[in-house]
């Protein structure tokens, strides 16, 4: 039997997913401890990959698990992934609707999710409620993949909080209330992903001063699930620590993150020590300030899936040479 945080790293599929797919769909009924903790066994582990290989595909959440848990679905597919069923005219079937049809994709990722969707976090801090922004994370985040979900909908959320506040409509206290609970999910799938990471190590973190930390959290997640080991070094790191990282622990690359232009002149600090102290060693840029950096950093743009393609192909391409800007 396994913990859920346990059964998230054996089929890497983040716990937050897997109790929305529990509560939701009843795609799996784990057994409970006196404590009230959950435990699945093989056979379940075995349904959650089946669900996660299928809305891979392009499977919506609602039709998987009830392909899956229907007599003709088998249960759990053993060879190729069945074609995925025409979506209904509502979505995906239980009330969610879906965006992105166009490509079939049963995740919120192109081009933007609906205005509403994007509220969602708001409404949250703007009640003071943890519960609220942790329900809506869980449900964004059973939708899709985890770098779409974040591009298409945790960010632009993330940017509605701000402009609510400058609005008023959200206070101090509100934003707190969201930026806790996002870093506690964002903590915990880069907790499940730990055991997936096994290739090229890189250091991402953010420049002395900087403390705007979710984003560069969302990319070391990223990176990990996608087998990149991630030495995560959080927030206000001066120069002099950054160059002591990379002697220490020698990694492949450096992701300094550049949320705001007042981090510019601080990241540009960072970038002028590795590069004196380590020139081997490249210095990659992501943020919204991130094209305003210069002095011989990578920028990785602004979605991240495209900056982890990036950064993967620089760490495995030998010998490639790099644009900086």
């Amino acid at each position: 039997m396994y913990t859920i945080s346990h059964a998230a790293r054996l089929t890497g599929v983040p716990a937050a997913t897997l109790r929305v797919w529990e509560r939701r769909y009843g795609l799996v009924s784990p057994v409970r401890t006196d404590g009230g903790y959950r435990l699945y066994d093989e056979h379940a582990l075995q349904v959650v990959r089946a669900m996660s290989s299928l809305v891979a595909a392009g499977w919506a959440p609602r039709q998987a698990a009830d392909h899956l848990l229907s007599e003709d679905g088998g249960g759990i597919p053993t060879g190729d992934v069945p074609d995925r069923p025409t979506p209904d005219a509502d979505g995906d079937g239980d009330g969610t609707a879906r965006v992105g049809d166009g490509d079939g994709a049963a995740r919120l990722g192109s081009p933007r999710a609906s205005d509403d969707d994007l509220e969602a976090l708001a409404r949250g801090a703007a009640a003071m409620d943890p519960g609220a922004v942790s329900d809506a994370m869980d449900e964004a985040f059973a939708r899709g993949a985890f770098e779409d979900v974040v591009d298409s909908w945790l960010m632009p959320s993330l940017q509605v909080v701000g402009t609510w506040w400058r609005d008023g409509r959200v206070d101090v206290a509100g934003e707190h209330v969201v930026s806790a609970t996002v870093h506690r999910h964002l903590g915990a799938a880069m907790e499940a992903s730990d055991g997936q990471a096994d290739g090229p190590l890189v250091a991402i973190g953010l420049a002395r001063g900087s403390h705007h930390e979710l984003g560069v959290l969302a990319f070391s997640v990223v990176l990990r699930r996608r087998g990149v080991r991630v030495v995560h070094l959080g927030t206000d790191l001066p120069a002099q620590h950054w160059v002591d990282v990379v002697r220490r622990r020698s990694p492949g690359a450096v992701v300094v993150g550049v949320p705001m232009r007042s981090d510019v002149i601080a990241v540009r600090e960072t970038a002028d020590a590795l590069h004196a102290a380590y020139p081997g060693c490249p210095v990659y840029v992501g943020g919204g300030a991130q094209d305003e950096v210069g002095h011989g950093t990578l920028a990785l743009g602004h979605t991240l899936r495209a900056a982890a393609d990036r950064l993967e192909l620089d760490l495995v391409a030998d010998g490639t040479t790099r644009t900086a800007t």
